[in-house]
């Protein structure tokens, strides 16, 4: 009989000998999966390397065939961007590769297939405003869209949706812009006619009635109210005082509260109210890290504060859209787009200094002022103090002409004015929600004797990714051309531009100083919060002296240690205008600096001006960040 101890020793010797074989069986295994392994990859390589590799013109095509379904813009966008590298100024480079000429022409079928049918699918969802936007893309391509509506057609359509929802402030701006766009059928002025009644907005139902021809088969109650006026004590009861509550600041050790006053009027019936973007600032901007509570008051300084809250901001316009939980006694009409005349009697309410109510007169001194981004604004000598931003400024008939945002204190005569017509262009997008959004094409523009001539193209911009020059005139965007009353041609583009969203195609047509023409198609970007600032970031300091100083160089051979250039061109008024340079004035620029928070940039230079016989001299050259001259 075996003991216990053998058979225990024996199951051991066993198993070490069943462990190693499992062992060398395990690494058999594994070693003919590595072999088998190995010999499938180096197959592959060894295939891969039997291919061509593709060229970069294939590359971009594969990029932009992944573009065609989901974003069928970009793709056009692209096709147009690779037309630019390797096309001539008006082709595709078809007659050098049918193959790719082929691809090139498939993939335009297939993206702007997919933008019409991101159409139809608007449509078909009655998401209005997303099918106008979509409609004016396909109008930039030449696509017709009459079949599943046309943007007049659907911003009716989007003003009836709204209405039907009880949104009656966007109704009435969408059934003004399908009027712009198309003149309103009878029937239709009609339905917004009564509707405006029935929101007390006397200067809408002025506007609805003019557009009817046979205004004497209106109804009488219906023409007598909107034929009718407004009195001063009555619009007074549409303006609200807007307290800003900071909390408090130190000064020399003291705790002082921090307040802003500011103004506002409504705009509808549910409570929403206009007012300026720097008197609410601090509820919106990322960077402010205080404390910020914003009231109204529609009384004196007595009078409940009614919290409130930021719906839609504008920076660029410095225009906000708030909202209070507060039934207003009378609603200001934003509809009848009123342009007043140089000379024009107006009156300005607000609350200057916190006075509540208050109503100052004056003229309209002068149109077309450019001190904001985009568009122009009205000089007027109403007297306006601390408090007015965000009033409204009425004319002799009651209607909405402006609304104040800034004055100068040293000249108590000398305020301005955001023009009503550009508060009515600007509220769709406040309503949204948020910060509203512009389109941007990454360019600086001049106004000269030959139209509205590019001096910069910002880099990482549609214009850049096209290859758009500096030289070239714009001679029409989306098919109206670039024609305006001299000094107001640039605002003229900018309004072009202004209702569209980011996104959306738009066609530009240029020319040479020859005559030759060239156009494009490009996709709109958002608008950086300051445009110049995004652009020097990227660029060098001899171009982007171009749209911040008016001074357009070319390098030039010369002797001293900082780069040396030679003045090709100074843009009439520009600030290389005022400081007296001129062409062939040898520059050589010493330093650039950026003060972001400030809102400026500074250059160094020396330069011998040749109007004083080459004599060298060292100039600061200021300018504003916020230039007017983009598009």
């Amino acid at each position: 009989m075996v003991s216990v101890k053998n058979k225990i020793t024996r199951f051991s010797h066993n198993f070490s000998f069943w462990e190693s074989n499992l062992r060398f069986l395990i690494f058999l295994l594994f070693a003919v999966f590595c072999f088998f392994s190995l010999s499938c990859t180096t197959r592959s390589a060894a295939e891969r390397r039997l291919e061509p590799p593709k060229s970069v013109q294939d590359l971009r095509l594969d990029d932009i065939a992944r573009y065609s379904a989901e974003d069928p813009a970009q793709a056009i966008h692209l096709l147009e961007v690779y037309k630019a590298i390797y096309g001539s100024r008006d082709a595709y480079p078809a007659a050098e590769d049918p193959e790719i000429a082929g691809r090139l022409e498939k993939l335009r079928e297939d993206a702007s297939g997919s933008l019409r049918q991101a159409q139809i699918r608007a449509v078909e969802e009655k998401r209005w405003a997303d099918a106008a936007s979509l409609a004016r893309s396909l109008a930039s391509l030449g696509i017709s869209v009459e079949s599943t509506g046309e943007e007049p057609e659907l911003a009716l359509e989007y003003a009836r949706q709204q209405m039907d929802q009880g949104n009656s402030l966007p109704a009435f701006l969408a059934a003004v812009r399908a009027h712009e766009l198309k003149p309103l059928e009878p029937e239709d002025a009609l339905f917004f006619l009564e509707k405006a009644v029935n929101a007390k907005q006397r200067r809408t139902a002025a506007f609805f009635l003019n557009t009817i021809a046979d205004s004497e088969a209106v109804p009488q109650e219906l023409r007598d109210y909107a034929l009718g006026r407004d009195a001063a004590s009555d619009m007074i009861k549409g303006v609200a005082t807007v307290w800003v509550d900071r909390g408090y600041r130190i000064e020399r050790g003291r705790g002082i509260p921090d307040r802003v006053l500011g103004s506002a009027f409504f705009v509808d019936a549910s409570g929403l109210l206009i007012t300026n973007y720097h008197v609410i600032s601090s509820e919106v901007d990322p960077k402010y890290e205080g404390y910020s509570r914003m009231f109204i008051r529609m009384g004196d300084s007595a009078s409940a504060r009614i919290p409130a809250r930021v719906i839609g901001w504008d920076k660029a316009m410095d225009l906000a859209l708030i909202k209070a939980e507060y039934t207003p006694e009378y609603v200001y009409s934003v509809a009848d787009r009123i342009v007043p005349s140089v000379g024009d009697t107006v009156y300005a309410i607000g609350s200057p200094g916190g006075l509540e109510k208050t109503v100052t007169q004056g003229i309209v001194s002068a149109l077309g002022r450019r001190f904001l981004q985009i568009g122009d604004v009205i000089q007027i000598d109403a007297l306006v103090n601390h408090g007015n931003s965000g009033g409204p400024v009425v004319d002799m008939a009651g209607r909405l002409v402006g609304i104040v945002f800034a004055g100068i204190e040293q000249y108590p005569g000398l305020n301005f004015a955001v023009p009503a017509e550009r508060l009515a262009a600007a509220l769709p997008a406040m309503i949204a929600g948020g910060k509203a959004e512009r389109p941007w094409l990454g360019l600086s523009v001049s106004e000269t004797i030959t139209g509205a001539e590019i001096i910069y193209v910002a880099p990482s911009t549609p214009a850049s990714e096209q290859l758009i020059r500096e030289g070239l005139v714009i001679t029409s965007i989306n098919g109206r051309k670039a024609e305006a009353p001299q000094g107001a041609l640039i605002p003229a583009l900018q309004d072009e531009l202004f209702p569209l969203r980011p996104g959306e195609l738009v066609t530009l047509e240029l020319a040479d100083s020859e005559g030759n023409a060239e156009k494009h198609v490009l996709r709109l970007q958002a608008r950086p919060e300051i445009p110049l600032v995004e652009a020097a970031k990227k660029d060098s300091r001899e171009r982007i002296a171009a749209p911040l100083f008016g001074l357009i160089l070319t390098p030039a051979a010369g002797t001293s240690v900082f780069a040396s250039y030679q003045v090709k061109k100074v843009v009439r008024g520009s600030v290389a205008d005022e400081a007296g340079l001129s062409e062939n004035d040898p520059v050589s620029i010493r330093g650039f600096r950026i003060l972001e928070d400030n809102g400026y940039a500074l250059m160094e230079i020396d330069v011998k001006k040749r109007r004083m016989g080459y004599m060298e001299t060292s100039m600061q050259l200021p300018a504003l960040l916020d230039s007017p001259d983009t598009l």
